[in-house]
């Protein structure tokens, strides 16, 4: 893992609180400063897909190109026949 050097002014409020859960968990504030952003950047890229999926859900749902194969959804035919799955 490459990492930069930046500077981030706290609070002094989050910085003290910042402070006691590295102390506790025995772990440096940086490391706790890093592991909070990357959270907060999975959360955010889980939030686009989840908005992109919402603009896209009415297209899946009445464009004929996209929902033409639906009536295969309950088939089994990527299973294969039992007799092959047993081998």
């Amino acid at each position: 893992m490459e990492l930069y050097r930046t500077q981030v002014l706290l609070e002094k409020s989050q910085h003290e609180i910042l402070s006691r859960i590295a102390k506790e968990e025995s772990r440096s504030l940086s490391e706790i400063v890093r592991e909070m952003i990357e959270r907060e950047l999975r959360y955010r890229q889980r939030r686009q897909m989840m908005l992109a999926a919402r603009e896209l859900q009415a297209d899946y749902t009445t464009d004929p190109e996209l929902t033409a194969f639906t009536a295969l959804d309950g088939d089994d035919f990527l299973y294969g026949d039992e007799d092959d799955a047993t081998g």
